[in-house]
This record gives C-alpha cells, sequence and structure tokens, in this order.
C-alpha cells in the first residue's frame, strides 16, 4: 500500500521554485531524501504536509487526498526536524503533557520506552538539554502515537555516530512493523544502512527516484588519468579532485569510454558530490 503519493507539487518563492515534483513511498519502506543545501528538501517535507501552502500539486496519505483529510491524516504522521523549538524553560514532562492532548492514539509505554532508550529524564529542562538530546526529544514525541508514516527533516543532525547507529536500528524495527519513513539527510553513510530508497533533488527538481541498489548501480567512479579524451569529457558527469587524483562520474552505460582506468561502484557521497559539480539544469540519473 501506497502511504504517500505526491504529484507535481509545485511552490514558487522569489528566487527559488519546486518544479512538478513526483515520488511515492510504500508501507514498510524507508526513503532517504538527498540533494544539497537548498535544493528544495526542507520546502518540500512543508508543503506535503500544509506547513506551506503548495502553489499546485496533489498530495495523498494512506490513499487519501491531504486537502480534504488533513486533520485525520496528520494523526497518523510523525513529524520531527533536526531542532527541537520549545520553551526554554519547560521540563520535557510539561511539554510531553500538553503534546500528547493531540493524539488519541498515543502511547504512553512506547513514550516510556523511548525516552528510556535515549537516555532522557523528563524533569530536565529544554535549556539544560544538548542540541543532541533535543533531537532525541524530537523524535520520542514523532515516534510515540503510533505514526504509520515519519516524515524527519535531518533527524540525525547533532547526534554522536553511536547514537545516530542507535537510531537507525530504531527505523529499521518500525519499517519491519509496516511504518514507512522518509527522512532527509546529508550523511550519506547512515542511508546506505537502512534506505530502500533514494530520492535525490536537485534545484527544485526531483532528479531520481530509486531503491538504493538502482540509484548506485545507475553509476560508475573512474580514476581518471592526468588527460581525458574530448570524447570521455563529454560522458563525464563530475569531477572531484583529492590529493589520491581526479576522479569522474559515469553513467554504467558509458563505463566502456574509459577501459584500461580504474573504475569502482561509487558511493552516495560520492555520486552526490560528483553530481552537483555537474552542469546546472543537466541530469543524467
Amino acid at each position: 500500500m501506497k502511504v504517500l503519493e505526491v504529484e507535481n507539487l509545485c511552490k514558487v518563492y522569489e528566487g527559488f521554485a519546486l518544479n512538478n515534483v513526483c515520488f511515492s513511498l510504500e508501507e514498510g519502506k524507508i526513503m532517504g531524501f538527498i540533494g544539497r543545501n537548498g535544493a528544495g528538501k526542507t520546502t518540500t517535507l512543508r508543503c506535503i504536509q500544509n506547513l506551506a501552502h503548495p502553489s499546485s500539486g496533489t498530495v495523498r496519505f494512506f490513499g487519501l487526498d491531504f486537502a480534504a483529510h488533513e486533520t485525520d491524516i496528520k494523526a497518523d504522521i510523525g513529524y520531527a526536524s533536526g531542532g527541537a523549538h520549545y520553551y526554554l524553560r519547560k521540563t520535557l514532562k510539561e511539554i510531553v503533557s500538553v503534546t500528547k492532548t493531540f493524539y488519541e492514539n498515543w502511547d504512553e509505554d512506547a513514550y516510556r520506552r523511548y525516552m528510556a532508550r535515549f537516555a532522557l529524564n523528563e524533569n530536565k529542562r529544554v535549556m539544560d538539554l544538548s542540541e543532541g538530546m533535543k533531537v532525541k526529544f524530537n523524535l520520542v514525541l514523532a515516534l510515540s502515537h503510533k505514526a504509520r508514516l515519519l516524515l524527519l527533516d535531518e533527524p540525525t543532525s547533532g547526534l554522536d555516530p553511536v547514537s545516530r547507529d542507535e537510531l537507525l536500528e530504531i527505523f529499521l524495527d518500525l519499517a519491519g512493523e509496516g511504518v514507512a519513513i522518509l527522512f532527509s539527510t546529508h550523511i550519506t553513510s547512515d542511508l546506505e544502512k537502512c534506505a530502500d530508497i533514494i530520492t535525490y533533488m536537485k534545484q527544485g527538481s526531483i532528479v531520481a527516484s530509486k531503491t538504493t541498489e538502482d540509484f548506485i548501480n545507475t553509476y560508475r567512479l573512474v580514476h581518471l588519468p592526468e588527460s581525458v579524451t574530448p570524447e570521455q569529457e563529454q560522458h563525464l558527469l563530475g569531477v572531484c579532485c583529492s590529493k589520491k587524483g581526479n576522479t569522474g562520474l559515469v553513467l554504467a552505460e558509458d563505463a566502456r569510454w574509459f577501459d584500461g582506468a580504474e573504475m569502482t561502484l561509487p558511493d552516495l557521497q560520492d555520486i552526490m558530490g560528483h553530481l552537483e559539480k555537474n552542469k546546472e539544469g543537466e541530469s543524467h540519473a
């Protein structure tokens, strides 16, 4: 079952626009939403929840039109961003006491489990939390009302590697229970551990939305010689420099143009880094 369907979503600002954004997500699947700062990821997440009003397009959750069923749908969605914005002098317990009144399906046992798992003390004030602890608390609220879909904007920002791994384990457990998760992140190594699907956005448009395996297998990373031929240059999607030399990203089908060169399967960071150096407006995914 598709829990989220986005069709031709547009949002126009001065100097920026979402351009006919389309993608979908099925229950029990984890989607990684990637793209550089300013690509439109946060705007997309806000528009699909009507936190920012889209200029046009259709959004459906659980097969229902969001515009017609917004209140009911939001009870089944958990949303969290990388930062927590609460009254600094309030305790976590006070914030929770208000938050749970908005959800008929609030799960007190789940709330207690996640608070213990993240080692959070509900008697602490927000101002006494580290940035990482604020992120964890924001996630606890999103996870504690039996949401069928989690929309997470940079959920692992501010977390140490151990805490990030712990969170990814929770994501995998939830997906195994049928919960769908869409989260944006710049930490692409996290996605390689858990994401079923990669949706890549550039300059307000969706460049690709594929299974993680298919997305990676679309490309090859070529270790370039000191000089390349004009024919080879035409097939390079982007070039990056390092102490080990120059590397270029090519489509797997174009790898034949680089016979004899060292070639490897890229990771997500390789792909994103090279594609962002591509000529403006081009798409090859």
